[in-house]
């Protein structure tokens, strides 16, 4: 039997990996140390998905280690022998990084060294799949011409009709100390595959979003803004008239992409992995969506001033993936996530 490891399991993407790769057969090691509660406080604390992982994966197995503990994840993947590793554990907000530097950049970048040496010292034929974020453009999207519409932002250059491409800049532009330290992580994800012949991945992904997200005002756009229509709190909008564009992607998807790279593994590739311009939508459009499916009116407020290095407009050109697996698809709508994300909630809030 297929042994899988998933750093942040108890995350959004880290769960879904770990439910979709046990449904297929494959024996789930799950590392995770619950340190979304540190960065965020109670409201970011994952222990509930650990225990729902442990309850519905037969066989799942939890090891509680810090991906920043060099000598531990040596041990751990030697110990393990893992046929394919997903690296998903990050500090993942942009925000949070300016506060808790080091924590940023030791977690996200040292750890990612961490991981990908000692995959190397146990073998350079295992597949890995790294989480890394659309920052890595850091803001040089938003010097794309842009037309300004009634809800939203849009780019006004057909050259980016199909939204950004793996070869867009990611150089000369603000991206916020969380942009920096997972270009750090990007590069050298790269580097491995490049330099040791691995086939590793770099998956840039947009706004990744699905039902099990322990969304907070600082990450987590979809889930957190449900969440306040639900519990009836102020939503804060930073900037752009509330018109800024995200592309949506359910963690479903995501897994379901996953499953096709460990499947037929590349050395060194990086996709953009999003929703595409099909699941976009502003934050004013976002309210419309939650108020529909919740029947619940928006609550919030605007602040002129944008976050740091954010994005006006930014959906992912997802013709690369496709071509390079053409079997992969995107299967859920912005609707139904959102409809599921606002029933997952109503069961969480009572």
């Amino acid at each position: 039997m297929k042994k899988l490891l998933v750093t942040g399991s108890s995350g959004l993407i880290g769960s879904e990996v770990c439910e979709y790769f046990a449904g297929l057969g494959w024996t789930i090691h799950g590392l995770d140390n619950n340190q979304r509660a540190v960065f965020f406080g109670p409201s970011g604390d994952t222990r509930w998905n650990q225990q729902r992982l442990q309850s519905r994966i037969t066989g799942f197995v939890h090891h509680e280690l810090d991906i920043r503990n060099r000598q531990g994840v040596v041990e751990l993947i030697a110990g393990i022998k893992p046929d394919a590793i997903v690296h998903t554990a990050a500090q993942p907000s942009h925000d949070r990084a300016a506060a808790i530097p080091f924590d940023d950049f030791d977690t996200n970048a040292s750890g990612t060294l961490n991981l990908l040496e000692a995959t190397r010292r146990y073998s350079t034929d295992v597949p890995f799949v790294h989480m890394s974020t659309n920052k890595v453009y850091g803001d040089a999207p938003n010097r794309i011409a842009m037309n300004e519409l009634d809800t939203r932002w849009d780019y006004a250059d057909e050259n980016y009709v199909h939204g950004i491409p793996e070869s867009f800049t990611i150089d000369q532009s603000k991206h916020s100390l969380f942009g920096a330290s997972k270009v750090a992580a990007d590069i050298m994800v790269q580097e491995y595959g490049r330099y040791f012949s691995m086939p590793t991945c770099c998956l840039r992904g947009g706004c990744l979003t699905g039902p099990n997200h322990a969304g907070v005002e600082l990450h987590g756009f979809l889930s957190y803004l449900v969440k306040c229509n639900l519990e009836q709190k102020h939503y804060t909008v930073f900037g752009y008239k509330g018109k800024q564009v995200r592309d949506n992607i359910h963690s479903f998807d995501v897994a379901r992409f996953i499953e096709e790279f460990i499947r037929a593994p590349r050395v060194a590739e990086v996709y953009n992995l999003g929703g595409g311009k099909e699941n976009t939508c502003s934050v004013l459009e976002a309210f419309q969506l939650a108020e529909t499916y919740s029947g619940i009116p928006m609550k919030y407020s605007y602040e002129e001033k944008n976050r740091e290095g954010d994005h006006i407009c930014y959906y992912s050109d997802l013709r690369k993936m496709k071509s390079h697996y053409p079997q992969w698809s995107i299967t859920k709508s912005l609707r139904d996530t959102i409809q599921e994300i606002v029933n997952n909630w109503q069961k969480r809030l009572t």
